[in-house]
């Protein structure tokens, strides 16, 4: 993979979360970064470098956010049917 620069980074990961509604963590596992450099390129450079797709991402993210108690119960609900 070649070597990006943060901006560069940034832009790349508001892009993937975008076209595939990813969350944060999946984002970070995906691309072998931390959640918390993830959340901070998209969340605070972003704003610097694109305003527009800064806001395409916040909205991905708030849907994620607002969906988390879901996806938490359908995961807890997935462990104890294998048991």
């Amino acid at each position: 993979m070649r070597s990006l620069s943060i901006d560069e980074r940034a832009v790349e990961l508001a892009q993937y979360i975008i076209d595939s509604k990813d969350t944060v963590r999946g984002t970070a596992a995906k691309f072998g970064i931390s959640k918390s450099t993830v959340h901070k390129d998209v969340s605070q450079r972003l704003l610097k470098i694109n305003p527009s797709l800064a806001k395409c991402v916040r909205v991905v993210l708030d849907e994620n956010k607002a969906e988390r108690h879901i996806r938490g119960g359908m995961a807890t609900k997935m462990k104890y049917k294998k048991s």
